[in-house]
């Protein structure tokens, strides 16, 4: 994940980086004193083996790592770990970095992303309908016996990927864990 920002603007964060809150506050001072961007901003990064993607800058929530899984509150750009229940209909990205409560840092949301996975092979090119969330909170699992469907979500992987393995790369497109289904 050696993403680097292709914007056209200066001063803009590193994708691999978090950014921490402001704890020495001065009287009247903002909390979000040291969020580099507005909350929701996204850019584009470029990286030499994945290519061309899209990132989010969104505040951090507690024991997120590089790879996980989140959603996020549109209204506040909190994330949450994303949970494997059933029509969530909510928006799905990957941190970048450990991007934990309080902080900000960059989602990705398009492109081909490095994911967190649970330990189970992923077959080469699984469809859309095959990524899933895991009973592992923020993991993509690829059946769907214990996960909820992710749309826009499909695995890159060339190879198999083994058991052994944590991390598969999937290509996203502004993904979107499953609505009710009617």
């Amino acid at each position: 994940m050696a993403f680097t920002p292709v914007e056209a603007r200066f001063g803009v964060q590193p994708i691999a980086f978090t950014n921490a809150a402001n704890t020495a506050l001065q009287s009247g001072q903002s909390p979000f004193a040291n969020a580099e961007h507005p909350l929701g901003t996204i850019i584009r990064g470029f990286d030499p083996t994945f290519g061309e993607g899209e990132f989010i800058y969104l505040l951090g929530v507690i024991n997120t790592v590089a790879g996980l899984l989140v959603t996020w509150d549109a209204a506040t750009f909190q994330t949450t770990i994303l949970p494997s229940t059933a029509n969530l209909g909510t928006p799905v990205a990957v941190a970048m970095s450990a991007n934990v409560a309080g902080n900000w840092g960059w989602y990705q949301i398009s492109g081909v992303a490095t994911v967190l996975k649970t330990n189970v092979n992923v077959v080469p090119q699984a469809g859309v309908t095959k990524v899933y969330i895991s009973g592992t909170a923020g993991r993509v699992f690829v059946t769907s016996t214990s996960g909820k469907q992710i749309l826009g979500a499909r695995t890159a992987n060339l190879a198999t990927v083994t058991t052994t393995t944590s991390t598969v790369a999937v290509h996203l497109s502004r993904p979107f864990a499953q609505g009710q289904i009617t």
